[in-house]
């Protein structure tokens, strides 16, 4: 038997590494040890795409607190998020235009800010700090925000997840949303890792171009060294700023206005990608447009980036003045629609350097070919249509009628074939690709004058007739038992003040009704009594696992008293059960403070492709990444009320914790005992 005389010192240097390796990794994110990315955990729940999710806002005094939306002020409540119950969140109205906008449609179908932390910074939805609810106003597609986030992400741009959400409130219906990752800290944290760097959302109220010295800032120019001088900036710093923070800031805009050594301030590659997608989908409200905002800066060591936000104006619907000609033939190289490019440093940068502008059309090339010429983009809409089709029939509050929803994924699918063609014909050299080209010859333009892009929704659009009334499909069958549609006691006229005491059986009733007439074939659920939809037509299969709003109940917890029941042969429909229980024997729902689980349907495959449906990935032949959780197939849920998903993450990651100790303790061991008991040659 071999020996050493060393042979103690070995066997304790090496339980001591080991211990030292596992406190490394228990302890990393304390010593600065961070992953690039990190799977925080929602990603694959709520913003699993393959269905529509419920959520049920849970407050004593929702009129009361509707009264206030304008002044933006949190209210708490409680949400019930696909079964599961989430105490002392606060919610708020969000929006500048679009919060006023909303009266002007006669309705209370304002978009909301969910903050889970905002009572406790403890609290989190399996790590999501804060989540939006965007009520798709000016958007009679109901996508375009949702289709520009997922073309983002899909082409390796940091960008919000997001999925569709179906709201009710107290249990009462209130409307299809799109529920959008807040971009903050979990964002933050997702994409960059725990030491990530400082996020601005850059804002003026100024409203933008014509050169103004007041909106240098948020064109991301150059102005001076002092930080007074980007106010607009700073001030809506989403981080903690430092002044050292600030003179990083200002230093990297110096070096990108002066356009020298832009790889050491300028995350190129992001940025290409970034500008790819949003010159195509044409957005003018935002960056490139007159008013200069809707865009977040990313600023870390000095390097930044662009994170997209706000497309419900994508597809050409913010620029009335224009043409559908003008705009399906936006140049992709002058994208600037109001002031002039070298105004626009952030995007300039790309035309000033040939090596650049090439690597942007290699990438618009790519794009093209990876969503349009595949048909990917195309079937995306479509599955989107059909996994919205059911909820859209049962919207309430929706700002468009299900007729101008149908008439609007038609023409989407349109003004993208034509986009294609125009910028194909702009790569290739057929088609100007500048605003100074295109003027002084227009001949090869694509034709697009047959197109009605007023069909999806536009800015400054007037009210839709019957808007907030539940659309063609649901007028008149949405009144309650009386003729009138009511909510929480008190019957209220003006659309969209859906304020009702109508029971859930008359709810039940309406709602089958609906599905019916639709074509939407119903079914029995076992031991309840109730009524759900039955499966789509195959043509809409792929769009969504989830057919209908809130699928049937499976297991539950136990639903508290109520005054309000419904008898157990009283019909009533899948939608009509959200935010209500019901007991396994088949007990009454209630419209209290209940929650409800998911009976999940056969899963959709894993890796499935995009074009296999809304629910897809993409990896194109750069090896961009997809973003995480897009797709993938959503866990059961079924946690009882007021039990903590974050708690069971907690105990986990200490038993996993105690775990590694033990292991490590254990190798020390072994080597004191080698230490004192292997025999020595003296």
């Amino acid at each position: 038997m071999s020996t050493s005389k060393h042979i103690d010192v070995i066997c304790l240097a090496g339980a001591c590494l080991t211990l030292l390796l596992t406190m490394a990794f228990v302890c990393g994110e304390a010593l600065g040890l961070q992953a690039a990315d990190v799977e925080m955990g929602y990603e694959s729940r709520l913003f699993d795409t393959s269905q529509v999710h419920t959520i049920d806002i849970l407050m004593e005094d929702w009129d009361g607190f509707l009264e206030t939306c304008q002044d933006k002020e949190y209210a708490q409540c409680s949400l019930v998020i696909d079964g599961e119950t989430y105490g002392s969140a606060a919610i708020r109205a969000k929006g500048n235009n679009s919060l006023s906008s909303v009266s002007a449609y006669g309705n209370n179908r304002y978009s909301f800010k969910v903050e889970f932390d905002h009572y406790d910074s403890s609290k989190t939805y399996y790590g999501l700090d804060k989540l939006n609810l965007n009520n798709l106003i000016q958007d009679n597609t109901m996508m375009k925000d949702y289709l520009v986030y997922r073309l983002m992400g899909d082409f390796g741009v940091a960008a919000p997840l997001c999925s569709y959400v179906y709201l009710t409130v107290n249990g009462e219906d209130w409307g299809l949303y799109l529920a959008v990752e807040g971009v903050e800290e979990a964002f933050l944290r997702r994409n960059y890792g725990s030491s990530y760097g400082e996020l601005y959302k850059p804002d003026s109220m100024n409203g933008g171009g014509g050169g103004r010295a007041s909106n240098d800032d948020v064109k991301l120019q150059y102005v001076d060294n002092d930080p007074d001088s980007y106010s607009n900036i700073f001030n809506n710093a989403k981080t903690d700023v430092s002044q050292a923070d600030q003179e990083r800031l200002i230093a990297s805009l110096k070096q990108l206005s002066q356009g020298a050594d832009l790889e050491e301030i300028l995350d190129t590659d992001a940025a290409l990608r970034y500008f790819v997608v949003h010159n195509f989908v044409c957005n003018f409200d935002s960056y490139t447009g007159s008013m200069v905002h809707n865009y977040y800066l990313y600023e870390e060591d000095g390097v930044l980036s662009m994170i997209p936000w706000d497309y419900n104006l994508a597809f050409g619907s913010f620029q009335e003045q224009m043409s559908a000609t003008e705009l399906v033939n936006f140049p992709i190289d002058t994208p600037v629609s109001s002031g002039d490019l070298e105004s626009r440093p952030m995007v300039a940068w790309i035309f000033q350097d040939e090596s650049y502008t090439r690597l942007y059309h290699q990438y618009f090339s790519q794009f093209l070919t990876d969503f349009v010429d595949s048909g990917v983009l195309e079937e995306r809409i479509d599955a989107t249509a059909a996994l919205l089709d059911p909820y859209v029939q049962l919207d309430p509050t929706k700002f468009c009628t299900y007729g101008e929803f149908q008439t609007a994924a038609d023409t989407l699918k349109e003004f993208c074939s034509l986009r294609a063609q125009s910028v194909s014909g702009q790569l290739a050299g057929t088609i100007p690709a500048t605003s100074d080209g295109q003027a002084a010859d227009s001949s090869a333009l694509i034709d697009a004058a047959g197109l009605e892009l007023s069909d999806l929704g536009a800015f400054g659009g007037g009210a839709p007739e019957n808007s907030g009334q539940g659309g063609d499909v649901a007028r008149g069958d949405q009144e309650g038992p009386q003729g009138r549609r009511e909510r929480g006691g008190e019957t209220g006229s003006a659309p969209g003040n859906l304020t009702t005491s109508a029971s859930i059986s008359d709810r039940g009733v309406i709602t089958t009704s609906l599905l019916a007439e639709n074509n939407v074939p119903v079914q029995a659920v076992p031991g309840t009594g109730a009524q759900t939809a039955m499966e789509p037509p195959a043509e809409a299969q792929d769009a969504t696992s989830a057919d209908l709003p809130n699928q049937a109940q499976e297991e539950t917890a136990p639903a508290p008293e109520s005054e309000e029941t419904v008898p157990e042969e009283a019909p009533a429909s899948e939608s009509e059960n959200e935010g209500n229980d019901f007991t396994q024997e088949g007990g009454t729902p209630t419209s209290e403070d209940s929650t409800q689980t998911l009976q999940t349907e056969e899963p959709m495959q894993e890796g499935s492709n995009v074009t296999d449906g809304a629910q897809g990935q993409m990896t194109d032949s750069f090896g961009n990444r997809n973003q995480a959780g897009q797709g993938q197939p959503a866990e059961a849920q079924g946690t009882q009320p007021g039990s903590n998903p974050e708690e069971d993450s907690a105990v986990q990651a200490e038993r996993e914790t105690a775990i590694l100790l033990a292991a490590s303790l254990v190798c020390l061991l072994i080597g004191l005992t080698a230490v004192f008991l292997y025999p020595r040659k003296h």
